[in-house]
């Protein structure tokens, strides 16, 4: 068997200055209207086809690419064209200090989802979660950020990852796969909410978290949403409260009697959220985003199990 570079290996004629010049030029040119700047998204693609960090770029422009660089990098720059959000042409995006694959079967990770599993976290320690074992589901996990963040971030806890998309589940498989050590913590399980459980989970949860679909079902979205990530994972019913109102009702019968439910939700979306939470809770508030908008609902003490089966008849 012969050595030696395929044609795809060969070093082209052209730089990867020149090649970022053109991405930003053909961005611009075609911009897919949802408010990014050209010259960041050009950026990040062409560190990608590279094959180093962000950060790492200027060190590399004045070299020249290989045809496979430049291959990579137009193919990518053609995803974006067409307003196919960046996160998915990349493959992957950073979640607090994970980095996650991500496609089209699920929802892109946000900033306001890294605010949710903070106060997850900040829960989690208040009732011991630092100092013993716990128990930790993440319902509706998609690609698996928040309950692999919890992994990683809370070594003594153990933590269940439902979805009701077996889509969903292949890329939160994978990612679970790239989390190391902290992986052998993390359940996988499909079904819808409360379904995926086993029933002997019941009353031994101490903290449920979730980003369940909460948009209305007849909200005007942006087409870099409406139009690539999956509606499933999107809407849900008239107000959009619709999951989260199965989450709340069915949540007491699955934690401990200091247990909290933390859900991300939209923050018009809070005063009806703590009512619905009221109905099942005992204590019940709004946590902020780093803007100061209501971005997570947080309730402690479920109600018993008896109380919940009478107040729902």
């Amino acid at each position: 068997m012969s050595g030696g570079s395929s044609d795809e290996d060969e070093t082209s004629t052209v730089t990867w200055r020149e090649l970022l010049e053109g991405a930003i030029a053909t961005l611009r040119s075609r911009d897919p209207g949802d408010g990014s700047d050209p010259a960041t998204d050009a950026a990040r693609i062409t560190a990608e086809a590279l094959g180093v960090a962000d950060a790492e770029l200027v060190l590399h422009l004045s070299g020249r690419a290989t045809r496979r660089g430049v291959a990579h990098l137009d193919a990518m720059v053609a995803r974006r064209a067409t307003g196919e959000p960046l996160q998915y042409v990349l493959g992957h995006w950073p979640f607090r200090h994970l980095d996650l694959m991500v496609d089209r079967r699920v929802l892109i990770p946000r900033p306001e989802t890294e605010q949710v599993v903070e106060v997850a976290l900040a829960e989690l320690d208040r009732i011991g979660g630092r100092d013993r074992p716990t128990t930790v589901v993440d319902l509706g996990t998609g690609s698996g950020a928040i309950a692999l963040a919890v992994a990683t971030e809370r070594v003594r806890t153990a933590v269940w990852a439902t979805d009701a998309s077996t889509d969903a589940l292949e890329v939160a498989r994978a990612n679970l796969a790239g989390v190391g050590r902290a992986g052998a913590r993390v359940r996988i399980a499909h079904g819808e909410w409360f379904d995926a459980l086993p029933e002997e989970l019941g009353g031994t949860v101490d903290l449920v978290v979730s980003n369940p679909p909460y948009v209305a079902a007849n909200a005007d979205l942006s087409p870099s949403v409406a139009e690539w990530e999956p509606a499933g994972a999107l809407f849900a019913g008239a107000d959009g409260l619709d999951d989260l109102r199965v989450i709340l009702a069915e949540a007491p019968g699955w934690l401990v009697p200091d247990g909290v439910v933390v859900c991300e939700l939209s923050p018009e979306q809070g005063a009806a959220a703590v009512e619905l939470a009221g109905e099942h809770f005992d204590e019940v508030f709004l946590a902020q985003d780093l803007t100061g908008r209501d971005r997570a609902l947080v309730a402690r003490h479920p109600r018993s199990v008896r109380r919940f089966t009478t107040s729902t008849l």
